[in-house]
């Protein structure tokens, strides 16, 4: 799929991260699946997947963008932490490979060229504007939010860094994908009216424990 394609697709839409770690009750590609095959049931226009396992039945399943990537452990650089990962990542079937390109990773632009030579395009997962151009400079087709709140260089909040998708949107020539904490509709259209080419949502839609969680959180000073 080509770039001007795969933003042709994805411009102002919501794109759905389909994701269970191994310790996740949804853990595998027979529910990612089914999560992927629901989101685009009712109009999104992408979706997002972690692990090759994943990817590929997903890439079987629905027709839609796909955004790969490749976590690996917890701390630091987890997320396509590798050239190697985001060969695996690319050949399983995204169309774009997603990788941390924080301040923290010290291999970028071999990363980068590697998910070039396998004909797919580069999604910089970033933390700040510092970390944006960067990866802009390095040669990534979109950045995206995922990582503001999670580096010790960024915001530290609650709430979705809309101060940072509304910067980089007047500032970058290419797509600024907003992505972290958009737990309500009403967030996600916030961060296309901050400028945002797409929008990615996960946990409040795909993992089920944690919305559960939410609400016996809010239901703790029930009476008896």
């Amino acid at each position: 799929m080509t770039a001007d394609t795969f933003f042709e697709r994805i411009r102002g839409g919501l794109i759905v991260s389909c994701q269970a770690l191994p310790n996740e009750p949804l853990h595998g590609p027979a529910f990612m699946v089914g999560m992927a095959r629901a989101a685009a049931s009712v109009g999104a226009v992408g979706i997002r997947a972690n692990s090759p396992v994943d990817i590929r039945a997903i890439a079987e399943a629905v027709s839609l963008p796909l955004i790969g990537l490749d976590k690996h452990g917890s701390e630091e650089v987890f997320i396509t932490p590798s050239p190697e990962h985001a060969r695996g990542v690319a050949r399983a079937g995204a169309h774009m490979v997603a990788m941390d390109a924080t301040c923290r990773r010290d291999d970028l632009r071999e990363s980068f060229d590697a998910v070039l030579d396998e004909g797919a395009l580069i999604m910089a997962d970033i933390a700040t504007v510092a970390d944006a151009e960067a990866a802009l400079a390095a040669g990534c087709h979109c950045v995206s939010t995922t990582l503001s709140g999670y580096t010790d260089d960024s915001p530290q909040q609650t709430e979705p860094d809309l101060e940072l998708v509304a910067k980089l949107s007047t500032t970058l020539a290419i797509p600024v994908i907003a992505e972290g904490r958009y737990h309500t509709p009403e967030l996600a259209r916030a961060a296309l009216d901050a400028g945002a080419f797409a929008v990615v949502v996960g946990s409040a839609i795909t993992r089920p424990q944690l919305i559960a969680a939410n609400f016996v959180a809010a239901m703790e000073c029930r009476l008896g």
